[in-house]
């Protein structure tokens, strides 16, 4: 899957995501973007999913209008050693996401 990390993500999380093309909003220069802005950009790059910790895109998009999913990681902080601890559950969530959906991981 082409995954982007959002900008609350740490990019090392990336090394924790093996067997995916992983990209991130900062190595794109999409900082400061707007959630559906941001989202309309993953879609026409191609991504199949966003990976953040917004707990607001949840009641901000609706997810119906791209082919983006996005997997919302709850974690005690974004902390890399927080974020560890994750990883299995975020692999095993992407392996089942569908397009249009969001998945809560954590």
């Amino acid at each position: 899957m082409k995954l982007l990390l959002d900008e609350n993500l740490p990019h090392a999380f990336r090394h924790f995501l093996p067997g995916h093309d992983v990209d991130t909003v900062a190595a794109l220069g999409w900082q400061g973007v707007t959630n559906g802005k941001l989202l309309a950009n993953a879609a026409a790059a191609g991504f199949d999913a966003l990976l953040t910790m917004d707990a607001g895109i949840q009641h901000q998009q609706n997810l119906g209008d791209l082919p983006v999913s996005v997997l919302l990681i709850r974690a005690r902080s974004n902390v890399l050693d927080d974020l560890k601890p994750l990883a299995p559950a975020v692999l095993r969530a992407l392996e089942g996401i569908a397009p249009r959906t969001m998945v809560r991981v954590g």
